[in-house]
C-alpha cells in the first residue's frame, strides 16, 4: 500500500512538472512575462529531479552525488558568464544535453544487447544518433560563436553529398544492429559517424546563421532527451524533451521567416561567405563621417529616435552605456525607441536579453514590423553595430545573397548614424548601400566608448 502511495505522489508530482514546462514555454514567449517563465522552468525541473530521486526503484545514491557535484562544478562558472557570452554558453548547454542523453543511450544499448528487440534497438539507434551528432555540432556552433574557430563557413566542392552520406552510414548501420544485434562492434562506429557528422553538419554554417543554428540545435537536444525518455519508460522526459524539441523547432521555422530563407538554405547554403564582387564598388563610393559632437547635436534635435542594436554592440559590451544614452534623450523630452529585428545578434532574441539587463524598459522594445510602419516618421535612426539586418540591398538588390530577407528600414528615416568600428561587411560578407546614402553619417569607433561620449556631450553622464 505504501508502494502504491509513493507511485502516486510520484506520478502527481511529474504531472505538476509537466504543467510547470508547458507554462514556463508560455510565460517565456513575451519579455514582461519571462522572469515568471524561468522560475516555472526551474520548479518544475526541481520538482521532476525531486520525484525521479524518490523512485523506489533507486538504491543507491552515491554515485548521483557525484555526478551532481561534478555538474555543479562546471555549471555554476558557466552560469557566471558574461552576458555577450550567453550565445556560446547556450551552445555548450544544448552540448552536455545532448552528450548526456547519448551517454546514457549508449549504456542502455551495452545492458541490454545482444538480447535486444528490433524496436528497442531503433529507440537507442536514434537516440544516440541525434545526441551524438548535436553534441559535436554544439561544441563547433560554440567555438565559432567564441571566434576560436572560423565563423566564414568552411565549404568544399561536393560538401553536401558527403555530409548526407555520412549521415546516411550512420542510419545504415542502426538498421544493420536491428537486424542483427549480435554484431555489437559496429555500435561504437556508428557513434564514430554521428560525431563526425555533427562536425560536418555546423561547420559550413556561417556567423550569419548563429541564431538558427543555436534554436535548430536546442531542437535536436530536446528531442534526443524524448528518444531517451522512451528508452528509459520515462514519462515526463519524453513531455519535456517533446516540448523542448518542438519548440525549438518552431522557432528555427520563425527564424528562417525572418530571414525570407529555407531549411535547406540555411544547413546546406553556405550563407555568410565574403562575396567578391562588390569590393571594386565600394572603393570608389564615400562615406560621410560625424563626431560624437556633431551626433549628439543631431540627436538633441530631435522628437523621434530609433535605436537598433546589433551584435557589435554586444561585443562592446555598450548596453549599459545605451541605457545612459536612453535616459538622456528621455529627459530632453525626446521619444526614443528601440527596433528589434528577430535574427540580430548570436542567438534568438539576444538584444532583448541584452536590453532587459541594462534595464530598458519593455515597451521600448519594438518588434521590426511595428518599427518599419514608424519608421518614416522618425527624425534620427541610430545603429549601434548592426550590419545585415539594416542592409536595404535585401529589399532592392536581386543578386545579393540576403535578397528578400526582411530588413530594418532605417534608411527610411530622415537622418541615419551608424556605430561602426570600421566599414568591413557583417556577417554576410557584403557591403552595405546603407553606409553611402545621402542621409547616413559613419560614426567610427568602439560602440560603448562612442556612446559614452555621445553621453557626456548630450549632459548625461561620463564617458568610457
Amino acid at each position: 500500500m505504501n508502494g502504491l502511495l509513493t507511485q502516486q505522489l510520484i506520478d502527481s508530482t511529474y504531472i505538476i512538472a509537466v504543467v510547470g514546462f508547458v507554462l514556463s514555454l508560455k510565460w517565456l514567449s513575451s519579455p514582461v512575462s519571462a522572469k515568471y517563465g524561468v522560475l516555472a522552468g526551474e520548479i518544475a525541473a526541481a520538482l521532476a529531479v525531486g520525484a525521479t530521486l524518490c523512485n523506489p526503484e533507486l538504491v543507491q545514491y552515491k554515485w548521483i552525488l557525484v555526478a551532481l557535484i561534478i555538474g555543479a562544478g562546471v555549471g555554476i562558472p558557466l552560469g557566471l558568464v558574461h552576458m555577450t557570452a550567453v550565445p556560446q554558453r547556450t551552445a555548450l548547454s544544448h552540448a552536455f544535453g545532448a552528450l548526456s542523453a547519448a551517454m546514457i543511450g549508449i549504456a542502455e544499448y551495452y545492458v541490454a544487447a545482444p538480447n535486444i528487440s528490433k524496436f528497442s534497438m531503433g529507440e537507442i539507434g536514434l537516440e544516440v544518433i541525434i545526441g551524438s551528432l548535436t553534441f559535436t555540432g554544439s561544441v563547433i556552433a560554440a567555438g565559432k560563436l567564441q571566434e576560436i574557430l572560423p565563423q566564414r563557413p568552411i565549404t568544399y566542392r561536393g560538401q553536401n553529398i558527403v555530409s548526407l552520406s555520412v549521415l546516411g552510414a550512420a542510419v545504415a548501420i542502426m538498421i544493420v544492429l536491428m537486424i542483427h544485434p549480435e554484431d555489437m562492434y559496429l555500435f561504437p562506429v556508428m557513434v564514430v559517424v554521428a560525431l563526425i557528422f555533427g562536425v560536418m553538419l555546423v561547420t559550413p554554417i556561417g556567423g550569419a546563421d548563429m541564431p538558427t543554428v543555436i534554436s535548430l540545435l536546442n531542437s535536436y537536444a530536446g528531442f534526443s532527451a524524448a528518444l531517451l525518455g522512451f528508452v528509459l519508460n520515462s514519462k515526463v522526459l519524453v513531455v519535456a524533451g517533446a516540448l523542448d524539441g518542438s519548440s525549438g523547432f518552431i522557432l528555427s521555422v520563425i527564424m528562417c521567416k525572418a530571414m525570407n530563407r529555407s531549411f535547406t538554405n540555411v544547413m546546406f547554403g553556405a550563407f555568410g561567405q565574403v562575396q567578391t564582387g562588390g569590393s571594386a564598388a565600394k572603393e570608389e563610393k564615400s562615406v560621410r563621417s560625424a563626431t560624437a559632437e556633431e551626433a549628439a547635436a543631431i540627436l538633441s534635435a530631435a522628437n523621434k529616435v530609433a535605436i537598433v542594436p546589433g551584435y557589435g554592440m554586444a561585443v562592446a559590451q555598450a548596453q549599459h552605456k545605451v541605457r545612459e544614452l536612453y535616459d538622456a534623450l528621455t529627459k530632453k523630452g525626446i521619444d526614443v525607441r528601440f527596433g528589434i529585428h528577430p535574427v540580430a545578434g548570436r542567438m534568438p532574441g539576444h538584444m532583448n536579453v541584452l536590453l532587459a539587463e541594462a534595464d530598458i524598459p519593455y515597451d521600448r522594445l519594438i518588434e521590426m514590423d511595428d518599427m518599419n510602419s514608424d519608421l518614416p516618421q522618425t527624425d534620427v535612426a541610430l545603429i549601434i553595430g548592426a550590419n545585415d539586418v539594416t542592409n536595404p540591398a535585401a529589399r532592392s538588390d536581386t543578386s545579393s545573397p540576403i535578397y528578400g530577407m526582411p530588413i530594418l528600414d532605417v534608411d527610411k528615416a530622415h537622418t541615419v548614424m551608424v556605430i561602426k568600428r570600421s566599414m568591413n561587411p557583417g556577417f554576410a560578407g557584403i557591403d552595405n548601400p546603407l553606409y553611402y546614402l545621402d542621409n547616413t553619417l559613419m560614426l567610427f569607433g568602439d560602440a560603448k566608448k562612442f556612446v559614452g561620449d555621445i553621453v557626456r556631450e548630450l549632459g548625461g553622464g561620463q564617458s568610457g
